[in-house]
């Protein structure tokens, strides 16, 4: 009975299967804000332009992110359309993502929410109603909501917050949250400052801004300004870093590097992020072509490690 190929197989298969059920369930514990340890209060996310030069599809994205040993992912809307178009599940993905133990913080999308032509903002908010039911399918909780359409031009930010307001209903109707994201080479939504007062002037309670080491410096905010938000309210940061030169007029987003491989003030940062309450997630975000050119896992491994290097640096 010992020697039975079949019964060896069917124990192997069950070996595997309990295996990869307690790594899901530690992954999850460990990314439980209550979890965590004073070294590491904030859980740690891939978002998928990381390593977009690759070209992987969503299924091959996330095998990285939980073979790089991630909490969570930030895909991009578009992949998984791809996917879909292909032939995928939505269903599907969303058993493969919560069985590789990762979770769906946030999702990456672009409609033209926040712009002053009527008709070209409903439009956007039926294309964000579209996206936000690809991303709860999948079992996602967020979807950005940067100022896209607009970042030649200012928009009002009280009548920004009256848009916000409207994403806002229609992320409650959803069951996905919009993140009001900051951009800092826009002439709308670019500072912290202007990005807080859309939020808070919605009135509503579950308004969250979608903020971004790199962005942050591009926009000019000062990183003290961190300060005096509430982290409680913030569920996803962009993590990244940014190199001396060029300078913060000429700086793009292929010049972000992997956490403290820049000038970032990280011990600046991170503390605050800790004292102001935020317990979210850390989402590596890069669209630097000379990692695209590398293996994605071996980007994905070394940008968690920094990432985590820097926290544990900063807050020790």
């Amino acid at each position: 009975m010992g020697s039975d190929p079949s019964r060896r197989k069917v124990l192997g298969i069950a070996g595997a299967a309990v295996a990869s059920a307690m790594v899901s369930k530690t992954r999850a514990a460990e990314s439980n804000a209550a979890d965590r340890s004073p070294a590491e209060p904030f859980g740690y996310c891939l978002n998928m332009s990381t390593i977009s030069g690759a070209n992987l599809n969503i299924v091959e994205e996330v095998e990285v992110a939980a073979k790089a040993g991630y909490h969570a992912i930030e895909p991009w809307v578009r992949t998984i359309d791809d996917y879909v178009k292909k032939g995928g599940s939505l269903k599907d993905l969303k058993k493969r993502i919560s069985d590789s133990g990762l979770s769906v913080e946030d999702a990456i999308a672009f409609s033209p929410w926040v712009i002053d032509d009527d008709a070209k903002r409903a439009a956007g908010l039926e294309s964000m109603k579209r996206d936000m039911d690809v991303v709860a399918q999948i079992g996602g909780k967020r979807i950005a909501a940067p100022p896209i359409g607009a970042t030649d031009h200012a928009v009002d930010p009280h009548r920004a917050a009256e848009r916000y307001r409207a994403l806002l209903e229609l992320g409650q109707k959803m069951g996905v949250l919009p993140l009001a994201e900051l951009w800092g080479f826009s002439k709308t939504m670019s500072r912290l400052g202007e990005v807080a007062l859309v939020t808070i002037d919605t009135g509503r309670a579950d308004a969250s801004m979608l903020l971004d080491i790199y962005h942050l410096y591009k926009g000019g905010t000062d990183f003290a300004s961190l300060s005096q938000i509430n982290g409680g309210s913030l569920h996803v940061l962009h993590m990244n870093d940014y190199p001396a030169k060029p300078d913060r007029a000429h700086v793009s987003d292929a010049n972000r590097v992997y956490p403290g491989d820049g000038i970032a003030p990280f011990k600046e940062i991170l503390p605050m992020l800790r004292d102001i309450g935020f317990r979210g997630y850390l989402s590596l975000e890069l669209f630097n072509r000379d990692y695209w050119k590398q293996s994605p896992l071996k980007v994905a491994k070394a940008g968690l490690e920094k990432m985590r290097e820097v926290v544990k640096n900063s807050l020790a």
